[in-house]
C-alpha cells in the first residue's frame, strides 16, 4: 500500500476546515486556481511540470489510522473534523495545463473545483509539487535549448534532498535532458540512466593507467574515462593507449572547459581517436553551456544548477480561491484585492493564440466551456472528473509536448538575458 500523502500539508488548512465545518460553509462549492503572478528572474517563459506527481499524490491522499492518531494526539482538530477526515475522498474535478506545456504570468495552470472542505486541503500538496518541478523544468528547458543537439545528463542528486533528487530528474528529463544519474528516477519513472566514474576511482588504483585498465576491463572500450585527475594530456594518451581509437568518451571536470576541450579534441584526433566523444561537467548552467557552443564538446553533465532551478528554486505559484457558491447555490467570482498580491476572480479557461505557427498570446477567459477562439488551442484539460483520475499520461508524452510547445515560441523566448514574458497574457 502506498504511503499516505495526507500530512504533506500545512496545519492551517486543517484549522480552516474545522472552522468551515462549524460555520456550515465547508460543503459549499469552491473553485481554486494555481497561477504565477510573474516569472522568476526576468525569464521569458516557464514550463509546467509535476502534474503527474500531483495526480499520484491525490490518489494517496487518505487519512488512515496513523494520520488520524497523530492529529488526535496533537489536538490539531476536533472530533467532528477527525470524523470528516476519516472518510475524506476528493470527489470534485481538476483541470490543468498538461506537463511540458509552457506557461506565463496569470496562466491558470491548475483549477480545482469541489467543495471547500475537499479543495482547501490540497493547497500545500499541489503547490509543493508544482513549484518545485516547474522550477526545475523551466531551468532545464533553457539548458537543453542552449545545448542544441548535444545531450545533457542530469547529475544533481548529491546537491538536493534525496526525494527532491528523484523529482528533479523526472522534471529535467521532461524538459529535454537525455538521462539521469539517479537510479530511483530510472526505477520509478523510467528515465534513462547513465554514469561514468569519479576521481576516487582513479585515486584508489594509484595511477590513471591502472584505473583506466580496470574500468575498460570491466565496462568495455565504449566506457567514459575521467581524464583530469592529474595531467589531462597524459591521461588522454594513456586512455587511447589502453582502449584504442574505439574509446567511447572522455570526461573533463575542471579548468577552462572550452580551452581544455579544444586541446583534448586535437590530441584525440592526433591519436586516431576521432570518434571518441568529449563530455564536460563542473558547475554548468545554461550560461556556461551557451558559452561552450563553439567548443568541440559532445555532451554535458549538469548537477547543482538544474536541481535548484538555476537560481530560481521555486516557480512562485500560488493557490487562490477564485469562485464560491453563495447561500442561493450560485457560483460567484471572488478575488483578493491586497496591494501587490491581487488575483482575478472567476472560474477560467485558457487558450494559446498561434499565428503562422508562432505563439502570439495567452488568452485567459472567465467563460469556461466556450469554444476555442479561431487560431487558438485549449490549454486546460480534464485531469480528475468526479474524483476519478483521468489525466495520467506517459512521461514521454509530456517530453514530446514540451518540444512542440517550446518550438512554437517566438525566437526571443530563448534569449538568456532578463526581459519580459515572450508573449502577453490577455484576460477577457
Amino acid at each position: 500500500m502506498a504511503m499516505s500523502s495526507a500530512l504533506l500539508t500545512d496545519h492551517y488548512e486543517l484549522t480552516m476546515l474545522q472552522a468551515a465545518l462549524d460555520s456550515g460553509a465547508a460543503h459549499h462549492r469552491a473553485v481554486f486556481e494555481v497561477f504565477a503572478r510573474h516569472l522568476p528572474l526576468g525569464r521569458r517563459y516557464g514550463v509546467v511540470a509535476g502534474t503527474g506527481r500531483v495526480l499520484d499524490a491525490l490518489a494517496d491522499f487518505r487519512f488512515g489510522e496513523a494520520e488520524l492518531a497523530f492529529l488526535r494526539e496533537r489536538r490539531v482538530v476536533n472530533d467532528r473534523t477527525l470524523d470528516f477526515l476519516a472518510s475524506y475522498r476528493f470527489s470534485g474535478d481538476v483541470y490543468g495545463y498538461r506537463e511540458g506545456e509552457c506557461y506565463f504570468p496569470g496562466s491558470p495552470i491548475m483549477v480545482v473545483d469541489g467543495t471547500f472542505a475537499e479543495a482547501v486541503l490540497l493547497e500545500t500538496l499541489i503547490l509543493s509539487i508544482l513549484n518545485h518541478d516547474s522550477a526545475v523544468a523551466s531551468a532545464a528547458s533553457r539548458m537543453t535549448h542552449a545545448a542544441g543537439d548535444r545531450p545533457i545528463i542530469e547529475m544533481g542528486s548529491r546537491r538536493t534532498h534525496e526525494r527532491a533528487a528523484v523529482a528533479s530528474a523526472r522534471a529535467a528529463y521532461l524538459a529535454g535532458f537525455s538521462s539521469t544519474s539517479n537510479l530511483m528516477a530510472g526505477s520509478v519513472y523510467g528515465v534513462p540512466t547513465a554514469g561514468t566514474s569519479a576521481h576516487a576511482f582513479t585515486l584508489l588504483h594509484g595511477s590513471e593507467y591502472d584505473a583506466f585498465q580496470a574500468q575498460i576491463d570491466s565496462l568495455g572500450h565504449d566506457t567514459t574515462l575521467l581524464v583530469d585527475t592529474y595531467d589531462v594530456a597524459k591521461a588522454v594518451r594513456t586512455a587511447v593507449e589502453l582502449a584504442g581509437p574505439g574509446l567511447g568518451a572522455v570526461r573533463i571536470d575542471s579548468g577552462d572547459l572550452a580551452v581544455v576541450a579544444r586541446e583534448v579534441r586535437k590530441l584525440l584526433d592526433g591519436l586516431g581517436a576521432t570518434k571518441t566523444r568529449i563530455v564536460v561537467t563542473s558547475d554548468l548552467d545554461e550560461y556556461a553551456i551557451a558559452a561552450l557552443a563553439a567548443a568541440p564538446v559532445d555532451g554535458y553533465g549538469v548537477g547543482t544548477s538544474v536541481v535548484t532551478g538555476s537560481g530560481a528554486p521555486t516557480a512562485s505559484m500560488v493557490y487562490k480561491l477564485v469562485a464560491r457558491e453563495d447561500g442561493e447555490g450560485v457560483l460567484r467570482p471572488v478575488a483578493k484585492k491586497s496591494v501587490g498580491k491581487p488575483s482575478r476572480g472567476g472560474r477560467k479557461d485558457a487558450f494559446r493564440v498561434v499565428e503562422d505557427g508562432v505563439a502570439a498570446a495567452e488568452l485567459v477567459t472567465t467563460a469556461p466551456g466556450a469554444p476555442a477562439p479561431e487560431g487558438a488551442r485549449p490549454l486546460l484539460h480534464t485531469l480528475v472528473r468526479g474524483g476519478e483520475i483521468v489525466g495520467r499520461e506517459p512521461l514521454d508524452a509530456a517530453r514530446e509536448r514540451h518540444r512542440a510547445s517550446v518550438a512554437e515560441l517566438p525566437v526571443l523566448a530563448h534569449q538568456l538575458s532578463q526581459g519580459d514574458p515572450v508573449i502577453p497574457t490577455l484576460f477577457s
